[in-house]
């Protein structure tokens, strides 16, 4: 039975990178709010066993009142993988929702929507030019909410910067032997890439605080901490070795978020845009 003094909140892909980090701070960051994993096969007591693409029935079956889906749930890039399933997810996801009498879905999308930019922080408000193929099927996802907005529920996009731990640079850190140099690109300047970053432990803090949000959110909000991140001080705070290698052409050193809109809801804490407290986030999830 669920404990009707408190909050809930379903969350889907819970088995993957970005869920597990997020599951393993929920609980320090917000003890106000019960959090129900997802998985599709196997899951845990205590989690919701679903595969959104099979209906909502396992929704409705399980009785639960949900207040807030935090949808993580999709495809992520690698050869092969049909990433049209992020539309075919999401709107399932969406109507089991919509079914179910959820009041909000914060669906995870990606920065990847708006393409390299032009060199400025990207706000909400930015054209979307997606470079790839991912960024593509994130926009046809978001695109996808518009008839279940009509009905009346409410639906904030999360356009995600790199999650410390799930990006390329700190995932190659960790498969590296502790002798092994990562590799970063440089610019012109001496200087390598520069993104938009956001630890786990402060995303997970973001998502609960998006959660309690009293009044309906933005459509879209971009997902970032407010300070952008070198990656080669990203490597340094991570104890890494690197060595650096001409940019090939057409990369692009500066891509990075605007997140005014999500720092009017969220309070950061002056520790969330240093580089050295997502590393150490990081670490601790993976300690844990």
């Amino acid at each position: 039975m669920m404990d009707d003094t408190r909050s809930h909140v379903l969350l889907t892909g819970a088995s993957g990178r970005v869920g597990r980090m997020v599951r393993s701070h929920w609980p320090a960051r917000a003890p106000d709010i019960a959090l129900t994993p997802q998985y599709r096969r196997d899951a845990p007591p205590g989690a919701l066993d679903w595969d959104p693409l099979d209906g909502p029935g396992a929704v409705l079956a399980s009785g639960a009142r949900f207040d807030t889906v935090i949808a993580l749930a999709g495809v992520t890039p690698a050869p092969g993988r049909d990433l049209s399933g992020n539309r075919e997810i999401a709107e399932a996801t969406l109507d089991a929702a919509w079914q179910a009498g959820v009041r909000r879905v914060l669906l995870a999308s990606s920065s990847a929507v708006y393409g390299p930019g032009d060199g400025h922080p990207l706000g909400e408000d930015a054209p979307c030019a997606p470079a790839n193929a991912y960024g593509r099927a994130k926009c046809e996802m978001e695109a996808a909410c518009a008839p279940w907005r009509a009905r009346g529920l409410e639906v904030c996009c999360l356009r995600i910067g790199n999650v410390a731990g799930a990006d390329a640079l700190l995932h190659n850190v960790a498969q590296s032997g502790p002798e092994e140099a990562v590799v970063i690109d440089r610019f012109d300047d001496g200087g390598g890439p520069v993104r938009s970053y956001i630890g786990p432990d402060t995303l997970a803090a973001v998502l609960a605080t998006l959660c309690r949000a009293p009044g309906p959110l933005p459509r879209v909000l971009n997902v970032a901490a407010p300070a952008p991140v070198a990656m080669t001080a990203l490597a340094e705070a991570a104890g890494a070795p690197y060595t650096m290698r001409p940019a090939p052409p057409g990369a692009h050193q500066r891509i990075t978020l605007d997140c005014a809109r999500l720092a009017a809801l969220h309070d950061f804490a002056p520790e969330d845009r240093m580089v050295a407290e997502m590393v150490r986030q990081w670490q601790a999830t993976r300690a844990g």
